[in-house]
């Protein structure tokens, strides 16, 4: 019994004495990572610091890598963030520049057809009004007076046209008769032998008219002067269509 008992003694203070060197190998260890991942220039650590102290070390040296590490990484991040607003800020001022092109473009084409449509219409109106003035000078040409004969012909045929513009009644056998038979067709007759001539108002020219007669059925636009030979027939033609109804209606004295 007593030596087994000096063997299970034994075996365990060999168990510990295996554990404390265990224990130094771990501590030797850290303390060589420590020694490694310091700078060239670092002094000696003392061999007797505790391991504890080592760790810290070790765990310092790690944050500040990784707290490097996590730097660079965001710098890049923020670097990259920028490029890509960048990129997109000038994506959209080229976009908004291309689209300020287009409509400039659109504007400077709509302005040129309207132009265009405006200068065609100012070009029809002027075509237009060139026609207008030609076609009204064509109705506004003067018409050629029309002349007459100097002769009995002549003469009644111009009365015929002033009392057909003011309405009176008669023709040309009806006024020709009439004068044959009262003058002869002599514009400067005149009676001195009738009830008229007694009276002081003889009756004068083609158709024989007495002055107040003359005066009172004169037509407008021809001579006052009684032996005119228009101005005679016109008002003798005018008198017989007020007492008579017309020249033609008067185959004797009137």
């Amino acid at each position: 019994m007593p030596k087994n008992i000096l063997n299970r003694s034994r075996s365990r203070a060999l168990t510990k004495q295996h554990r404390i060197a265990v224990a130094g190998a771990a501590a030797l260890g850290t303390a060589a990572l420590v020694l490694s991942a310091a700078p060239s220039n670092a002094e000696t650590v003392t061999t007797g610091a505790p391991a504890t102290t080592a760790q810290v070390a070790t765990g310092t040296a790690l944050k500040n890598v990784k707290g490097t590490v996590t730097d660079q990484l965001a710098t890049k991040t923020v670097k990259l963030d920028t490029l890509a607003a960048q990129k997109k800020a000038a994506d959209a001022a080229a976009a908004k520049k291309a689209a300020a092109q287009k409509a400039a473009e659109a504007a400077a084409q709509k302005k040129a057809a309207e132009a265009a449509a405006a200068k065609k219409a100012a070009q029809e109106r002027a075509a237009k009004q060139v026609a207008s003035r030609s076609t009204q000078r064509v109705q506004m040409q003067p018409v050629a007076a029309k002349t007459y004969a100097n002769n009995l012909d002549g003469w009644i045929r111009e009365a015929l046209d002033i009392m057909k513009s003011k309405g009176i009644p008669g023709s040309y056998n009806g006024l020709h008769k009439n004068i044959m038979r009262e003058s002869s067709g002599n514009p400067q007759a005149i009676n001195n032998w009738d009830i008229n001539a007694i009276n002081g108002i003889p009756s004068k020219g083609l158709l024989q008219v007495i002055p107040p007669t003359f005066n009172a059925y004169h037509v407008a636009g021809t001579s006052w002067n009684i032996y005119d030979p228009v101005a005679n027939i016109t008002a003798a033609a005018n008198y017989a269509a007020d007492r008579y109804g017309s020249i033609d209606n008067v185959n004797s004295a009137y």
